[in-house]
């Protein structure tokens, strides 16, 4: 799939946005956001993005502060899996 984006030259001037490089950013900006949504996962992040090694794929999500939601209640049922599975309930 191909998208054209129009950019007015002032503003991208302002932007200091560099034609080589702005169809990549805006593909990174796309695949963090649909990270974030939980719409994809780490796997799909590194196949788009066409990554070496997955933690070049978690440095990117890092460094985009795309981190999936982790709730209390999630870090509580984890630590009651880790109970069970211990046999220390």
């Amino acid at each position: 799939m191909q998208i054209i984006i129009e950019l007015p030259d002032d503003i991208a001037n302002q932007l200091q946005v560099q034609p080589a490089n702005i169809s990549r950013r805006v593909l990174e900006l796309i695949v963090a956001d649909n990270y974030r949504r939980s719409r994809i996962g780490a796997a799909e992040v590194h196949r788009i993005l066409n990554f070496s090694s997955r933690w070049e794929t978690y440095e990117f999500l890092k460094r985009e502060q795309a981190y999936l939601p982790y709730t209390e209640e999630d870090l509580e049922e984890d630590v009651q899996a880790i109970r069970n599975i211990l046999g220390n309930e």
